[in-house]
């Protein structure tokens, strides 16, 4: 029995906000972001998470009841205390005897959440998963910070992952990577266990490019992320394809975190996948963290014949800083039911 992806949707929020309120033509057109979807003040991570659960179940012929386990990746859950996992049980209708878990990772969380969804299943531990994304950044990306509010969007997946009886696996040649003395580069001052909002006030301040943010916003060293990314993502890429035992010329699709267009433009060439499809276009949703490896999942399987796609490389790299890739084969997603609403 072994783990395979059997589909994919999505939910973004109705508000969209312009890249022009904040920046140039010239740094929109190099981000490759338009415009991005914002949730709104009373949406929470359960609220984007239920919308993409929904979707999925109205747009494939899968049975919601034969769900035995909820895999939820996100780094704003609706509560510092219970896990949001378990309220999605409830809140979509489960068993009681449902497994439901939080995994609090960042642009790495879906290839690692593979792993996970993989692990239950071939263990004997579950059969049937639900592995969702949502994530609400901007909620922490100050408008007057150029570094991280363009770029960032909110949005949730939802993935259906079940056993199978086949002779190999469709999940597979897993890679990790982290690097914990980076964790400043992308980070979130206040808030947790180490500096308590109870006993801080907020402060407000300007870098030396004018970009204003607070102890509670998120801060990013673009130039340090940016690094990070091509130094680490070309190993990555040669490790994946060493452990599935293929070359360049046997992928049929390469996709990787959209972190923005100027980026994986370069990363691109760096793994010498100019040859290989490769997808790389976040013009209406920006960054959506965890959930821009699935989002760009369900496009391609939207716009190509699915058969197609049997070895299909993901990689997600960034906040941690942690990085990780795996092989796919997506020749086996269902059909979508006739007249389902294909998403823009």
């Amino acid at each position: 029995m072994f783990a395979r992806i059997r589909a994919i949707s999505s939910y973004l929020p109705e508000k969209i906000e312009k890249n022009s309120d904040f920046i140039n033509d010239r740094f929109s057109e190099k981000l490759g972001i338009v415009d991005r979807h914002i949730a709104a003040d009373d949406e929470a991570a359960s609220d984007l998470a239920f919308k993409a659960v929904e979707n999925l179940f109205a747009e494939y012929a899968i049975d919601r009841n034969e769900t035995d386990f909820i895999l939820l990746c996100t780094q704003q859950p609706d509560y510092l205390m219970p896990n949001t996992a378990p309220y999605l049980q409830h809140r979509l209708g489960l068993s009681k005897n449902v497994g439901a878990v939080d995994i609090a990772l960042g642009c790495s969380g879906y290839v690692y959440g593979l792993a996970f969804a993989k692990s239950l299943i071939e263990t004997g531990l579950s059969k049937k998963i639900l592995f969702i994304t949502s994530n609400l950044f901007t909620r922490y990306a100050n408008k007057e910070d150029m570094v991280t509010r363009p770029l960032f969007g909110d949005g949730a997946t939802a993935t259906w992952i079940e056993g199978v009886d086949e002779e190999s696996e469709s999940i597979r040649a897993f890679v990790f990577g982290s690097d914990g003395s980076g964790y400043k580069k992308l980070y979130i001052p206040v808030g947790g266990s180490r500096i308590s909002p109870r006993n801080t006030p907020e402060v407000f301040s300007y870098d030396e490019n004018h970009n204003g943010r607070s102890n509670y916003d998120a801060y990013m060293d673009g130039m340090a992320i940016t690094y990070f990314t091509f130094r680490e993502v070309p190993p990555l890429v040669n490790s994946v394809l060493a452990a599935a035992k293929i070359s360049r010329a046997d992928l049929d699709y390469c996709i990787f975190h959209q972190a923005n267009h100027f980026m994986l433009e370069h990363v691109r060439k760096k793994c010498a996948l100019q040859d290989v499809p490769f997808h790389n276009d976040i013009t209406h949703t920006g960054n959506l963290v965890s959930g821009s490896v699935p989002y760009a999942m369900e496009q391609i399987i939207d716009s190509v014949d699915v058969k197609n796609l049997k070895n299909v490389l993901l990689a997600g790299f960034g906040v941690g800083l942690s990085w990780a890739g795996c092989l796919v084969d997506l020749s086996g997603v269902l059909p979508k039911k006739v007249g389902a609403n294909v998403k823009e």
